[in-house]
C-alpha cells in the first residue's frame, strides 16, 4: 500500500468506505461498492512572460452503487461529510427500489477481485511550487520566443502538477487503493511569414517530474513544429496513402477499442459486431494490453470494478483475440469481464523498424496527417471522415505543408490497408503507437 502525502485523508478514506459497505448492508442492500477519491494540485499559465493564472486544486469524491438482488441505485457526491455520504446512500438506495430489475446486474464475480498485485510505482508528488512553476513556464516560452524571427507570439506555457488517492471496496470484502500522480507542461506559440499565421505546441507529460523533458526541448519542438506549419497550400483532391503521425495515431486506435468495447457490441451498435477471431488487421499487426508497465500513465492493477488487469492480447496475427469488457457487457454477452471496467490500461501496437523519415520514404507519395478536426466517425458503419492538415510527401521527401483538406474512409478498409507503424512511438498517452502508414484514403481538397 502505498503512502500517500497526506496520510490523514488515506486512513479515512479507507475507513469511510467500510462504514459505508456496512451502512448498505444494514439499509437493507445485497450488494454494494464504493469509491472514494482525493485530488489535488495547480496549474499556472504565463503568456508572454506575465502570469495569466494560478489555479489550486483540492477535490474529494464519492460514488455508491448498491444492489437490492437485481436492482441497482447509483449516487455520487464531491461532499464527503458524514451527512452528506448517509443522504448519498439513501438516494442510491431509493433510486434502486425503484428501477426494473436487470438479470445482468451485480458486481464482478468474488472470483476475479484482484487478490496480490504488484506496486507499479505511480506515485511521484513534485516537490516543487507555483513560483517554481511559473519559473519554469516562464523560461520555457522564452526560449521558443527566441527561436526564430517568425514566432511573433505566443497562446502561452502551462505547467500542471496534480497527485492523488482513491480507495475501491465492495461487500466481497475487496478494498483496493492506489496513489497517482502526474505532472506536465506545454507551450503553444505562434508563427508568421508573408501574411500567412500559424499555432502549433509541444507537451511534456509523466507521473514522476524526473522523466519530464526539459523546458528547452519542449520549447524547441513546439517552435519547430509551428515554423513547419507556414505557408501551408490545398491540395486536389486525390486518393493517396495516408500517414498518421504519431501523436496522433492513438486516436485511430481509439476507435478500435471503442469498436470492441462492451457497450457498443451488446447494443449491436458497431461496425465490428460477431468479429471475434476474425481478421480485422494484416496479419503482421499485435496489438496488446500492459496494465502492469511501471510509471506508464494507464497503469492499473485493478479495474473499476476491483477485477484484477490482465496483459493479453487483443489482436495477434491481425485476428481480433478479444473484446473489451466489464462485467455487465460480459454478461450481457454471455462472456467473462476482460478487466476493463473503466477502460483500457496501456494499449500498445507493435511496430515495425522504420523511423518517421524512412516511413515517409516508403510511402513515397501521399499525405502525412499532424491534425485531425471534427468528430465524422461513425462506430455503427465504421465510416471515418474528418478535416486534417499536415503535410505533402513527393518522391519520398517533404515538400510543403497542407491545410483545409479533409480524409475518408471506412474504418473496417483502414485496418486491413495498415502497411506498416514506425518505430517512433509517442509514449505520452494511455495508447501508445508509432506513426501508421495506410494504404490509401480519400482526400478531399479543391
Amino acid at each position: 500500500m502505498v503512502r500517500y502525502v497526506d496520510q490523514h485523508v488515506q486512513a479515512e478514506l479507507q475507513a469511510l468506505s467500510t462504514d459505508i459497505l456496512q451502512a448498505a448492508k444494514q439499509l437493507g442492500a445485497t450488494q454494494a461498492e464504493v469509491e472514494l477519491s482525493h485530488a489535488s494540485g495547480f496549474d499556472v499559465t504565463v503568456r508572454l512572460g506575465k502570469v495569466e493564472t494560478v489555479e489550486h486544486s483540492r477535490d474529494k469524491g464519492i460514488g455508491i452503487d448498491v444492489y437490492f438482488n437485481q436492482r441497482k441505485g447509483s449516487a455520487s457526491s464531491t461532499d464527503t461529510s458524514k451527512e452528506s455520504i448517509a443522504k448519498t446512500l439513501q438516494a442510491a438506495c431509493d433510486i434502486a427500489k425503484s428501477t426494473s430489475e436487470d438479470k445482468c446486474a451485480g458486481l464482478a464475480d468474488p472470483e476475479f477481485m484482484a487478490q496480490d498485485y504488484p506496486d507499479l510505482d505511480l506515485y511521484h508528488p513534485w516537490d516543487t511550487t507555483p513560483n517554481d512553476a511559473i519559473e519554469l513556464a516562464t523560461n520555457c516560452e522564452a526560449q521558443a520566443l527566441e527561436f526564430d524571427k517568425r514566432i511573433v507570439n505566443s497562446e502561452g506555457a502551462t505547467v500542471s502538477s496534480h497527485v492523488g488517492y482513491f480507495v475501491y471496496a465492495n461487500s466481497h470484502g475487496f478494498m483496493g487503493d492506489c496513489a497517482t500522480s502526474r505532472h506536465s507542461f506545454s507551450c503553444c506559440m505562434i508563427a508568421q511569414d508573408d501574411g500567412n499565421m500559424q499555432r502549433d505546441y509541444d507537451f511534456t507529460v509523466a507521473r514522476d517530474p524526473q522523466d519530464l523533458l526539459t523546458a528547452k526541448i519542449v520549447a524547441q519542438k513546439a517552435a519547430e513544429r509551428t515554423l513547419k506549419r507556414l505557408g501551408g497550400k490545398r491540395i486536389k483532391t486525390c486518393h493517396a496513402p495516408v500517414i498518421f503521425a504519431a501523436d496522433i495515431a492513438n486516436g485511430l486506435l481509439s476507435r478500435f477499442i471503442a469498436a470492441i468495447s462492451g457497450g457498443n457490441l451488446y447494443h449491436k451498435a458497431s461496425f465490428l459486431v460477431d468479429h471475434l477471431d476474425k481478421q480485422v488487421f494484416p496479419d503482421f499487426i499485435t496489438i496488446s494490453e500492459q496494465p502492469y508497465l511501471k510509471k506508464a500513465l494507464g497503469s492499473a492493477a485493478f479495474d473499476a470494478e476491483g477485477v484484477k488487469t490482465n496483459a493479453h492480447d487483443l489482436v495477434t496475427d491481425g485476428i481480433l483475440r478479444s473484446y473489451v469488457l466489464d462485467s455487465y457487457s460480459a454478461r450481457r454477452l454471455g462472456m467473462k469481464t476482460t478487466g476493463n471496467a473503466g477502460g483500457i490500461h496501456n494499449l500498445r501496437i507493435n511496430t515495425g523498424d522504420l523511423n518517421f523519415a524512412e516511413l515517409i520514404k516508403k510511402m513515397h507519395k501521399g499525405l502525412v496527417v499532424t491534425e485531425l478536426m471534427g468528430h465524422g466517425v461513425n462506430i455503427i458503419t465504421g465510416n471515418y471522415s474528418q478535416g486534417a492538415s499536415g503535410f505533402w510527401v513527393e518522391n519520398g521527401e517533404i515538400v510543403h505543408p497542407v491545410e483545409e483538406v479533409t480524409i475518408a474512409g471506412n474504418l473496417r478498409d483502414m485496418f486491413r490497408q495498415l502497411v506498416a507503424v514506425g518505430n517512433d512511438v509517442d509514449y505520452r498517452s494511455n495508447i501508445c503507437s508509432g506513426s501508421i502508414l495506410l494504404e490509401q484514403m480519400t482526400i478531399a481538397g479543391e
